[in-house]
């Protein structure tokens, strides 16, 4: 009974609640269906979305009981910034702003709530120990992150991780410092184990000391190359260029270790070292230098296309002044710039000389691949010259170069020298050199000194001979005479002013080239009237005495006279070149003095010819009884005294056209320069007459003492004069 009362009782309770809950929903005005989440209600019909939501109405009204209210996220919308260092995170109706990774609030809080509140800062990760660098790094600070590097001079372990969080480095391997297995001497050997011993203990922290003392065993070593001297040049070449590598090899090893910047060392010998250590990234031009040297490059070719695992790249200067004692005698290579040199000096040039003025001075990067440079650098040595300049003589900035056959040679290939500026595509040892290039033969030169010397002395006695000599005075001996008074004056000339000492070519460079031109056009002018008074002689005998001396004369010295005015006229600098006083051959100019040689060359030949036979005619016919022997000598005598005479040993000098062609050189220079022992050979000592002269002179030098000799002499001029007017026909040869 009291059970079922208590149901009745909650049941009314229930009525009535549900009575005043709809009265009081009608009451406030809000719909007859609930409001969604997030949302309001506004009046009977809608509701509104709370801040920070919305509803696909443009008002944000929902009328329907199937709207609802999104979250609004604030962070997409233009007008809300956080500022730097930072980004926007949404919530549900709300958003904050947090600092990015890698920055903090200034005031430790977590997140703020727009941009006037930004205060976000780097974090130094590596000061406070948030990196995870490995330990052989070093952690270095970068703005909102870091980045881990190698040790000074360390590299990265092949095979691991390179990033910039978990990069692990190794310690660098030094050089090996080996001998050359041909090159081996006590110096040498006690060298290479006090710079292993400095290289095994050394220090990252005295790396400065380890690069003195390094230099100072080398300065050691050169000081006193006992041993090392003693080695043949090609092996001590190549200790040089051996020497110059490992040094720079070390250097590049342990340059890192130092402090950034500029680092200078000049040791008790005056080996000086200089280093620059700059950022890689660095675009600049740069200048490294000491007392001796200086070198200015753009610093992106320091690194070169491969970038350093430290960020540093370096440039560095070492000058020694004690390797030169062993390169001595290194020659040059001049396989690229032989042909320019030929062309400039119009010969060929045999061989040159060397002359060291500057220290060698090695240039190194920590790009190691400078066979050919992204652009040039220039290079600036301290050198000192004398003051009056050879002929010849060039200075040049030239680099050592180890060729395929593994010898050892001073070069200028890639390198050429604007002033006391070098320029270079490429990095080696460098040094400036004074080359003197030799264009002759010394040899050559020699044979034709003395030649020339004896042949001035033979046609002297050849000049007095023809003027003295009263017998033997005729045409033909007037022909002889200027023929030698040619020969002679060409022949002090040339050997007092061929030589262009200078090296320019000057006004008394240009009339010794005309005096020569005149003087061996005007010798070949008598040979040809030797020829034409020989047809006259031998072959029309009978039909006149030939040219008279006017003739001779105007004909002898008038024609070699108009050559060389209308040659000057046409081009007067033809005459003269850059080493000798001669016609230039450029241009076609040779041949005023080649067209006219050949023509009497070949009409004398073709003369010759005609008088050779005609003189094997005659001999035939006035000795029809003479031996075979005799009339073979007198033939050949009279060939070879046409041949010299007439000047057909020119011929060699018309095939020389390579000027290269040694045996050419030689036959043409012996026969040209002896012309004139030939002349007094065959014109005065093969000569009866002449030697009767002789012997005359020769009695009334010697007086009584030779008295017998002079009657026996009387007497055999009797009994020659006796032959001769038995036969009159006879000439005095």
């Amino acid at each position: 009974m009291r059970g079922a009362h208590r149901r009745r009782l909650l049941l009314v309770m229930y009525i009535l609640l549900s009575l005043a809950g709809a009265w009081t929903q009608k009451a406030g005005g809000c719909p007859r269906w609930q409001c969604p989440v997030h949302s309001e209600c506004v009046d009977e019909r809608s509701c509104r979305c709370k801040a920070g939501f919305a509803s696909s109405d443009p008002e944000g009204l929902i009328t329907n009981p199937i709207g609802s209210c999104e979250d609004i996220n604030e962070c997409l919308q233009k007008s809300l910034t956080c500022g730097p260092f930072a980004t926007c995170q949404n919530s549900e109706g709300s958003f904050h702003c947090i600092c990015n990774w890698g920055y903090k609030l200034a005031s430790g809080a977590k997140s703020f709530a727009n941009k006037s509140e930004n205060t976000c800062e780097d974090i130094d990760e590596c000061s406070s120990r948030q990196h995870q660098c490995h330990n052989s790094t070093i952690c270095s600070n970068t703005l909102g992150s870091y980045k881990c590097r190698c040790r000074p001079g360390w590299k990265p372990i092949p095979g691991s991780f390179s990033g910039p969080k978990n990069t692990m480095c190794q310690e660098p391997p030094l050089p090996t410092w080996t001998l050359l297995p041909t090159a081996q001497s006590q110096s040498l050997s006690r060298f290479s184990i006090e710079v292993r011993n400095l290289l095994k203990d050394f220090d990252p922290a005295t790396a400065n000391y380890t690069i003195q003392k390094v230099i100072e065993a080398m300065d050691k070593l050169l000081e006193a190359p006992v041993n090392i001297e003693t080695l043949n040049p090609i092996d001590r070449h190549q200790v040089a260029t051996q020497l110059l590598k490992y040094m720079e090899q070390t250097l590049r090893t342990l340059a890192p270790f130092l402090p950034k910047g500029p680092f200078t060392y000049t040791s008790p010998s005056n080996t000086e070292l200089s280093l620059m250590t700059k950022e890689q990234d660095n675009k600049d031009i740069t200048t490294v230098y000491h007392s001796q040297a200086w070198v200015t490059l753009n610093w992106a070719v320091a690194a070169g296309a491969k970038s350093s695992e430290s960020g540093y790249s370096l440039a560095g200067i070492l000058s020694s002044p004690n390797i030169q004692k062993l390169l001595a005698d290194a020659s040059m290579n001049l396989n690229q710039s032989r042909d320019i040199l030929e062309e400039r000096f119009e010969s060929p040039v045999l061989n040159v000389s060397l002359t060291l003025l500057s220290n060698v001075n090695s240039i190194f990067l920590t790009n190691t691949d400078t066979r050919k440079l992204a652009s040039n650098v220039t290079f600036n040595f301290s050198y000192s010259v004398g003051s009056k300049k050879r002929p010849r003589e060039e200075l040049m900035c030239a680099f050592l170069d180890t060729g395929d056959d593994g010898n050892v040679r001073w070069s200028t290939d890639g390198c050429s020298m604007n002033g006391t500026l070098c320029h270079c595509n490429h990095l080696s040892s460098f040094a400036i050199l004074m080359a003197q290039y030799h264009v002759q033969d010394p040899r050559l030169e020699l044979i034709t000194k003395v030649g020339l010397w004896l042949s001035l002395v033979c046609l002297l006695l050849c000049i007095l001979t023809f003027l003295l000599v009263k017998p033997i005075q005729s045409s033909r001996t007037t022909v002889h005479l200027h023929l030698c008074v040619c020969l002679f004056l060409g022949s002090v000339i040339f050997l007092v002013g061929i030589e262009n000492e200078g090296g320019e070519v000057s006004l008394r460079c240009r009339l010794v080239a005309m005096m020569l031109h005149y003087f061996f056009l005007g010798a070949f002018c008598w040979m040809a009237l030797e020829g034409v008074e020989l047809y006259f002689l031998v072959v029309r005998v009978f039909q006149g005495q030939g040219l008279s001396t006017q003739w001779r004369c105007l004909f002898g010295y008038g024609v070699p006279f108009l050559i060389v005015v209308i040659s000057a006229a046409a081009k007067m600098d033809g005459y003269g070149q850059q080493t000798y006083c001669w016609l230039n051959h450029k241009e076609g100019f040779l041949w005023s003095f080649v067209g006219p040689l050949a023509f009497i060359i070949f009409c004398n030949s073709a003369i010759f010819v005609v008088t050779v036979w005609k003189l094997t005619t005659k001999f035939s016919e006035i000795n029809p009884n003479m031996k075979k022997l005799r009339k073979a000598r007198v033939l050949i005598i009279t060939a070879i005294a046409q041949l010299m005479v007439l000047g057909c040993t020119w011929v060699f000098g018309l095939f020389l056209f390579d000027p290269h062609s040694t045996w050419l050189s030689y036959i043409f220079t012996l026969l040209n320069c002896l012309q004139g022992l030939f002349l007094y050979l065959m014109l005065c000592l093969l000569n009866k007459k002449v030697r009767e002269e002789y012997r005359k002179w020769a009695c009334m030098v010697a007086g009584n003492k030779y008295s017998e000799f002079s009657s026996s002499t009387t007497g055999t001029g009797t009994s020659q004069s006796q032959t001769r007017a038995l036969r009159p026909s006879e000439s005095g040869m």
